[in-house]
C-alpha cells in the first residue's frame, strides 16, 4: 500500500495525527524512525508564526529523520494563513496542512479550526490563498461538520480540491461531539465519493482491527492515528503492518520499550532543556507506563519529580523490576 500526496509518495499509508503538546521534533522523529508513512507538526497559530515568538520557533524546528516535513497552521485570516505558509516554505516544509477541525474552545472562538465549517467562503478563500503563496502541497484536516445537523464536509472537500488541495483528513466527529461518541467511519465514505483525491480516515484508531475497519467502512486511500499512538510511538508501524500483510506484529518486548522510553527521554532533554524536559516528558513517561504492573504508583512517583537525575532513577527502578 502507497499513498501519494501530489509528486511525494509515501511507502505506508498510515499518518501520525498532528496533537498539540505531543508532536513536537522528538515524538516525531521517533515515530519516524519505527515506521509511520508520515509524521505532522504540532498545530501552528499563523499570527504565532508570522511574530517568529521563541515558542512558535521550537514548535516547527525539524530533523532530517522525519522527512518529508509537514506543519500544520491555523488561523483565520486568508492573507495571514498564506503568508504563514510562505515562510514555513521558505524553511524548508515540504507540506502545508491547514487545520479546519481543531475543536477546542481557545480556536474556535477566534473563529480558526472547525469553525471554519461553519463558514464555507471564509474557508474556500483560506485555502485559495494558501495553495496559491507556496509551490508545495497543501492538505487539509477537518471534521464531518460543526454538528450533526451540519455535516458538510463534503462539499467542504469538493471546494478544497477545487481550489488545489492535494489531500484531505476526515476526522469523524463533528465539532460539537469533540472527543466524546465514536468518530463515523461509514460517513468518510461521503467524502470519498466527492472528491478524487486522497481521502485520509481519523479517529478512535488503537487496534490494528480498528484500522482495518475504517478503511473498509470508509474507502479511506489511509488512516491517522492519534491517542492510539501515546506511548505506543511503534503502534503506526504495527498498523501498517497488518494493513499489507494481515498478520500481527508484536508489541516491542518490556526491555525494548525501556530503551525507546530512555531515548525518547533524553531527545525531549536535549529539545527542551532540563526544566521544561522533565515537565514535558512526565507526561509520555505516563502512557508509556499505563498497563504496566505497579505503573499507577509510578506515574505518582513520576508526576512529583522535579529533576533529571530523579526522573531518570524512577524510570530505572520501575522498568529495572519488570525486565
Amino acid at each position: 500500500m502507497t499513498l501519494k500526496i501530489r509528486d511525494i509518495e509515501l511507502d505506508m499509508p498510515v499518518i501520525l495525527a498532528p496533537m498539540s503538546g505531543v508532536t513536537d521534533m522528538p515524538f516525531r522523529r521517533l515515530v519516524k524512525r519505527m515506521g509511520a508513512g508520515l509524521v505532522i507538526s504540532e498545530m501552528i497559530a499563523s499570527q504565532a508564526m508570522i511574530r517568529h515568538t521563541r515558542q512558535t520557533m521550537k514548535m516547527i524546528e525539524k530533523s532530517p529523520e522525519e522527512l518529508p516535513a509537514v506543519v500544520q497552521i491555523a488561523g483565520c485570516d486568508p492573507e495571514v494563513m498564506a503568508e504563514a505558509a510562505k515562510l514555513n516554505e521558505d524553511m524548508g516544509a515540504h507540506i502545508i496542512d491547514i487545520n479546519m477541525g481543531c475543536p477546542v474552545k481557545k480556536i474556535v472562538n477566534t473563529y480558526a479550526g472547525s469553525a471554519l465549517m461553519r463558514d464555507e467562503d471564509l474557508a474556500g478563500r483560506i485555502m485559495d490563498a494558501v495553495v496559491n503563496a507556496v509551490k508545495i502541497p497543501v492538505t487539509l484536516k477537518m471534521r464531518t461538520g460543526w454538528n450533526d445537523e451540519n455535516r458538510n464536509a463534503p462539499t467542504m472537500a469538493k471546494r478544497a480540491e477545487n481550489a488545489g488541495i492535494q489531500m484531505i483528513t476526515i476526522h469523524g466527529r463533528t465539532r460539537c461531539q469533540l472527543y466524546t461518541g465514536r468518530a463515523d467511519w461509514p460517513f468518510i465514505r461521503n467524502v470519498k465519493e466527492a472528491v478524487k483525491i486522497p481521502v485520509i480516515g481519523n479517529g478512535d484508531v488503537v487496534t490494528e482491527q480498528d484500522a482495518f475497519t475504517l478503511l473498509e467502512q470508509s474507502g479511506a486511500d489511509g488512516v491517522m492515528i492519534g491517542r492510539g499512538a501515546y506511548g505506543r510511538p511503534w503502534f503506526i508501524n504495527q498498523v501498517g503492518h497488518f494493513l499489507k500483510t494481515g498478520e500481527h506484529l508484536p508489541a516491542p518486548d518490556i526491555k525494548t520499550q525501556y530503551a525507546i522510553l530512555e531515548e525518547h527521554v533524553d531527545d525531549m532533554l536535549s529539545h527542551y532543556g532540563d526544566d521544561a524536559g522533565v515537565k514535558i516528558a512526565r507526561k509520555h513517561i505516563g502512557w508509556y507506563s499505563k498497563g504496566l504492573e505497579s505503573s499507577a504508583d509510578f506515574r505518582v512517583r513520576i508526576n512529583q519529580t522535579e529533576t533529571v537525575h530523579a526522573l531518570k532513577n524512577e524510570i530505572r527502578q520501575f522498568y529495572g523490576s519488570l525486565c
